[in-house]
């Protein structure tokens, strides 16, 4: 990895290849911690000529003491890239200047400024340069949205698991811990996932669920379920069905004698939780308990 690619992602300036290569790297998600937690630290002042003051302080001519400076050189070396990560975050935040989250049981509809339409789902959040929109059109994503892309130069989302490219079409991308799915309903969407690229046409669909992959078709000319209300499954594990469901509702889900990793296929309604857990329980053949805001699967024969 080259050594510029650090400073490079702190300015939002690495290519799509360069950012596919260092999310590979060992010390990315360091990095991306730090700057997280960095983002909202303001800069304080500096004084370089007390600072230099205070090295030489430790300076010595007693031969002895010299073998001291070599974890103080140490301490400077992560002073200056803890520095560095600090100037970035501030360059980076002033990038990315537009940011919309949605909570639980949430949507939100988002128009970029070339016209193109983003909806957010539940526990989402979407971040762009809208300074930079007209040299690059370029947007990150955590969670799942429909995008309606206006026509145009590239397009490209940035997710944690994966790069998506187009140029003007309609898809859907939802990225979750280790779920990653993109749908094309119309036009051609290019998928980058560590390296390798999927050509994905109107009408289809690519899954990676804990880094194995399979396709499936879509509905061309459609838009997802989501969008009309209701969450849609196709062999998915059940634990990730169960998650969907507390982000939809603002629920705490808990099961009790589940095989939580079964796959499931079926739909549930995003606005009738009753319905939604009968959608869920009655397939797979177990109960439920709902309390308030929470609610219990469980097997029949388990205790409450």
């Amino acid at each position: 990895m080259q050594d510029n690619y650090l400073a490079k992602w702190l300015n939002d300036e690495l290519t799509e290849a360069e950012l596919v290569e260092f999310k590979k790297s060992e010390a990315f998600e360091t990095y991306q911690k730090i700057k997280e937690s960095t983002s909202q630290l303001e800069s304080p002042e500096f004084d370089m000529d007390k600072a230099w003051e205070t090295i030489d302080q430790y300076k010595t001519k007693d031969e002895t003491k010299v073998l001291i400076l070599s974890p103080f050189k140490t301490f400077l070396r992560i002073a200056a890239v803890i520095a560095v990560l600090l100037a970035g975050s501030f360059f980076y935040l002033r990038t990315l200047n537009e940011s919309y989250t949605t909570a639980y049981a949430e949507n939100k509809a988002i128009t970029l400024p070339d016209s193109s339409e983003v909806i957010l789902n539940a526990e989402s959040e979407l971040a762009f340069s809208e300074k930079k929109w007209n040299e690059n059109r370029n947007v990150n994503l955590k969670g799942e949205a429909y995008f309606k892309v206006a026509k145009g130069k590239k397009f490209t989302v940035a997710t944690s698991q994966g790069l998506v490219t187009v140029l003007g079409t309609q898809f859907n991308i939802e990225t979750r811990e280790d779920y990653f799915e993109v749908t094309c309903f119309e036009g051609l969407v290019s998928v980058i996932i560590n390296d390798k690229e999927t050509k994905l046409p109107a009408g289809n669909s690519l899954v990676t669920i804990n880094g194995n992959s399979t396709m499936s078709k879509a509905i061309v000319n459609s838009a997802p379920s989501w969008l009309s209300k209701e969450s849609s499954f196709e062999s998915v594990p059940l634990h990730y069905v169960m998650d969907e469901l507390q982000r939809q509702y603002d629920i705490e889900v808990t099961t009790k004698e589940i095989d939580t990793d079964e796959l499931f296929t079926g739909t549930f309604s995003n606005d009738n939780l009753e319905l939604a857990l009968k959608s869920i329980s009655v397939p797979l053949q177990i109960k439920f308990n709902l309390e308030g805001n929470k609610v219990l699967f469980y097997a029949e024969k388990a205790p409450k």
